[in-house]
């Protein structure tokens, strides 16, 4: 069969672009819920006096398809065609449900509009999606454009492709220069949080984690303060098979902390707490639940479970670092994960959401502090959100400092409008070396375009898109998959 027919029947039922488009999809048929939930009640600290307990409930969140407020008031739907002309933004309302709750009453519900959203043309939300070509032509529309990008007060603003290290995952690296000889390094990711944590062996073989404001604290004192205080069970959990001389060195270093609550006064002073600091130890505990290892849960239930793969993971260490060092391969596309546009419209969301709700706290602080409080709806800005989000989308700056991630659109002509709408970047720095990040690897193979990068200080780092090429988004339940595991015979530990 003549291949070129198999890509045009291929192409005639799925679009270019359809990763971006589902990953959008996504990002508000499910993010933005997982979103408002992680935020929760809103408690002010200030609340009038003759009230007990005062709080804010968000609850359901809506969108619709893109809308107009005309100078008169009248609302009415907005086309592409009609945004790109006018330079308006081609963009839908935000609507919560909001309630105020008095002493554990319900007092005041109401659904509101709490900003607008860009609209991904041709996603679910667009009015142009599942139209024919008949009706694309009569609304102004190429019938053959395939959508995937943004307008912005009259600008085509596309989403780039985020190229990023896997998270979660380990990766070893041996120091030709500082007092280490040895580093692994983890980003430890959920929903908001991305912690850094850092594995280091002295060349005295001693062991210390870094991360957040914990830095260089012995591995052993954070395995004993998470509730594994007994050397003998610490030996057990690194492993049962084979002993390592390094872990006994360490063994012995912590032998004065014999039980949680020293090894929390050590990592207290580690910190530069004051011993007079009332609570220091509790801060400690809150601390070490909240940032160590977050994706493996942020309860205090969840601590010996972080304590036992704290020492998987000192296991994988020292196995990597004597035996296998030269078998790692951070650029296998294995150890990568590629963030769509819906990835990065959850991120810029809910540090925006956060804002709202600070504004939110301190509009409602300020009224109650002169006597003038009366309802929820007047302390709610919703041109704070819009304003945010816009800003952050016509100028590609996004949260955590990274720049360049939305982009004008390449109308040159049709192949440079659907190269763009395929782009990958990668966020390393174009001014450093990074030879290996930027050659092809066998692992491209299908998934990345091996010819089109720049020349220059991009290649490499800039990369396209195979034309076949899908991206999976769909995540497996854990449940689902534990069962699957117990079939191909795996036993809990």
């Amino acid at each position: 069969m003549d291949k070129k027919l198999i890509i045009k029947k291929y192409f005639e039922e799925n679009s270019f672009v359809e990763s971006s488009i589902r990953s959008f999809n996504n990002f508000i048929e499910k993010d933005v819920h997982k979103i408002i939930q992680e935020i929760g009640d809103i408690i002010p600290t200030v609340i009038p006096q003759e009230m007990q307990d005062f709080r804010i409930k968000l609850d359901k969140i809506s969108i619709t398809k893109p809308q107009l407020v005309e100078a008169d008031g009248s609302k009415r739907d907005i086309y592409p065609m009609e945004a790109r002309l006018r330079k308006i933004s081609y963009a839908a309302p935000i609507n919560l449900e909001i309630s105020a709750h008095i002493d554990g009453v319900q007092r005041e519900s109401f659904t509101t509009q709490i900003g607008l959203l860009p609209i991904m043309l041709k996603s679910k939300y667009c009015h142009l999606h599942s139209m024919k070509e008949e009706e694309l032509i009569k609304h102004g529309e190429d019938p053959h454009d395939s959508g995937g990008y943004f307008i912005l007060n009259g600008n085509e603003r596309v989403l780039m492709t985020v190229e990023d290290l896997a998270a979660n995952i380990m990766f070893v690296e041996e120091n030709k220069v500082g007092t280490s000889r040895y580093t692994a390094k983890v980003f430890s990711e959920r929903g908001s949080y991305r912690v850094p944590h850092a594995i280091e062996q002295a060349k005295d073989g001693l062991i210390y984690l870094s991360f957040t404001r914990f830095k260089k604290i012995p591995i052993i004192a954070i395995i004993k303060a998470l509730g594994l205080v007994k050397d003998s069970d610490i030996v057990q959990a690194i492993s049962k098979d084979r002993e390592f001389d390094d872990v006994f060195i360490n063994l012995f270093n912590a032998a004065d902390i014999k039980s949680e609550k020293e090894a929390l006064d050590f990592i207290a002073k580690k910190i530069g707490m004051s011993p007079m600091q009332e609570g220091r130890l509790e801060k400690t505990q809150d601390n070490l639940d909240k940032y160590l290892l977050p994706y493996l849960g942020i309860e205090p239930k969840d601590r010996r479970y972080k304590a036992v793969n704290l020492c998987k993971m000192l296991r994988r260490f020292l196995i990597i670092s004597k035996e296998d060092i030269r078998n790692q391969d951070k650029d296998h596309y294995m150890n990568k994960r590629l963030k769509l546009s819906g990835d990065l419209l959850a991120d810029l969301f809910r540090v925006q959401l956060r804002a709202l709700v600070n504004d939110i706290l301190y509009n409602f602080q300020r009224l109650v502090k002169r006597g003038k409080f009366h309802s929820v709806k007047i302390i709610i800005r919703d041109k704070l959100l819009t304003s945010r989000i816009n800003s952050a989308m016509a100028t590609g700056v996004w949260v955590g400092g990274r720049k360049g991630l939305s982009q004008n659109m390449d109308r040159t002509n049709f192949l440079a409008s659907t190269s763009h709408l395929q782009r990958v970047v990668s966020l390393l720095s174009a001014t450093q070396e990074n030879f290996a990040a930027r050659a092809l690897h066998p692992t491209h193979w299908g998934r990345l375009c091996a010819v089109e990068t720049p020349e220059g200080t991009s290649i490499g780092l800039r990369k396209n898109l195979a034309l076949l090429a899908e991206i999976t988004q769909e995540e497996i339940p854990e449940n689902k998959l534990k069962k699957t595991f117990e079939e191909l015979g795996m036993k809990a530990a």
